[in-house]
């Protein structure tokens, strides 16, 4: 942590989406249900763990939705590192459309950056929680290296806040999984690393 009058460090973020879900093979977009990992994803949840512990990671921190708390368990539940769940860090919330088709949500997407679903929330509203938990994360773990486990929601606020990303263009751009981005939160040196 910083003091008096030295400059914050810095907190280097890694990001990482949920595993794949039995949702995901299915073509089911989860939302705030829960969902679970398929066979293959908790093979990919095994292998995300072989391949981050090899960083000197401080903590961990999860989407609280069973299929990224399961992904987390997996990946560094006997690892010793010290893991918190935070609702912040969940999907969009697609109100009672949780569960539709991936189809749908697809032409659905554009028309809720800043409308929220029924009974749910928009895309900015997910910026809003998202921000509120880099707060959080500033204030308590400057200099440290952390894991963030999350969704596509999630990816797209932390692309938006660190990096300056127009929030549309990253929520109607196709998904692109790949092994992580890393991220600095601090002074003046917020940008995607990868």
């Amino acid at each position: 942590m910083s003091t008096g009058g030295l400059k914050n460090m810095a907190v280097e973020i890694v990001f990482e989406t949920h595993s794949i879900s039995v949702d995901n093979e299915r073509g089911i977009a989860t939302g705030w249900l829960d969902g679970c990992l398929s066979e293959k994803g908790r093979l990919l949840a095994k292998e995300l763990g072989e391949r981050r512990r090899r960083e000197r990671i401080d903590a961990v921190f999860t989407s609280d939705l069973g299929r990224a708390v399961e992904t987390a368990t997996i990946a560094f539940g006997d690892s010793g590192i010290p893991m918190y769940l935070d609702k912040r860090l969940r999907e969009c919330n697609y109100g009672f459309l949780n569960g539709m088709p991936t189809t749908l949500l697809e032409l659905e997407r554009a028309k809720h950056i800043d409308a929220p679903f029924p009974e749910g929330e928009s895309y900015r509203d997910v910026v809003t929680r998202v921000q509120e938990f880099l707060n959080d994360l500033s204030h308590a773990w400057d200099g440290k290296l952390v894991v963030i486990i999350g969704h596509s929601a999630t990816r797209w606020a932390l692309g938006h806040l660190l990096c300056g990303q127009v929030l549309p263009d990253l929520v109607n751009a196709p998904f692109a999984w790949r092994k992580g981005w890393r991220y600095l939160l601090g002074e003046a040196s917020s940008h995607d690393m990868d």
